[in-house]
Parts: structure tokens; sequence; C-alpha cells
């Protein structure tokens, strides 16, 4: 299955097969024999062709950080539906998706607010555990599709915002 990830603000296509000695990462027309394992201490390990590294990896959500070579990398899920709609010349940033399933515990802003990246949309709660919600970017609040209590689904539409196209 193909899978893409925004690393940096480039988005790479890319999927992981068995090969006969592992795994194989297709990475545009690369081929990338790569492996993982765990030491004993419980220290992880990635080798890409011939070159091992110590590596550590930590998942928030649909986003991987992963230290490697003295880098940190955050690689970020791209959802299909979110990038066909950025093919059609929205921003995937233009709409704020549930990153898991849960209910609204309080709505942080209104339709037509100015806000800042960073700045806390909403706070939902999923599994007993409150996440708060950030903007991506600076934006104006087009539409809420939700109302406190109320429960969604993983990728449900949360907030739309005016699109960058719309403001020009």
């Amino acid at each position: 299955m193909h899978h893409a990830f925004k690393i940096a603000d480039a988005e790479h296509e890319l999927w992981l097969s068995r090969g006969r000695d592992g795994y194989v990462l297709h990475l545009g027309d690369r081929l990338i024999p790569v492996a993982f394992r765990r030491d004993d201490n419980g220290a992880c390990f990635i080798t890409t062709g011939d070159h091992t590294s110590p590596v550590v990896v930590a998942v928030r959500g649909d986003d991987v950080f992963v230290h490697v070579d003295g880098e940190t990398h955050q690689l970020s899920y791209r959802h299909p539906m979110v990038r066909l709609a950025a093919a059609g010349q929205a921003s995937a940033d233009d709409v704020i998706r549930a990153p898991m399933p849960g209910s609204l515990v309080a709505l942080k802003v209104k339709e037509g607010a100015t806000v800042a990246r960073g700045d806390p949309l909403l706070v939902m709660e999923s599994m007993k555990m409150e996440t708060t919600i950030a903007a991506p970017r600076d934006a104006v609040v087009e539409a809420i599709h939700v109302s406190e209590r109320q429960t969604f689904d993983r990728d449900a539409v949360l907030i739309t915002f005016q699109s960058e196209a719309a403001k020009k």
C-alpha cells in the first residue's frame, strides 16, 4: 500500500515491501533495503543499505519523530483524502480533522476569528485523555463543524479555514 508522508515541506510517497533478506523501502524510483532491530538493552538501530545507526522513534498521532545520526526528523502521515483535497487546489491546512475518534470538550475559537499558527482551536477527549488541537497556520476560521460534547470519528472535519487562495 502506498503512503504519503510530509517531511519538512516536501511530500514523499513511499511504502515497504518484503524482500529476500528483509524489508525494502520504496521511495520514488529508489529501492532501499531497510531493517530495524532492538538490542538486549532496548536500544534501537536502523540499517539502510550498508549503514547502521542508532535510532529513536516517537509517535504522536499521525506524526513520527525519528532521531538518527544526530538529527531529528518529523514525518507527518498524509491521509489520502487530504491529499486529494490538496490536488483540487485546496490546502490540506485549510481543514482541521480529528486525529482520533473522540468528543469535543471545549471550543476555543468562533467562526470568523483570526488565529495564528499554534493558537489552540479546540480541546477534544479521546480514551479519557484531553488533547488540544492547534492551528497549523495563520488563518481565518471559516466554519466550525462540531459542537461541545459532540462525538466524532477519526478524520472527521472539525474546523475549516478560509483558503489561502480566497484571501488573494
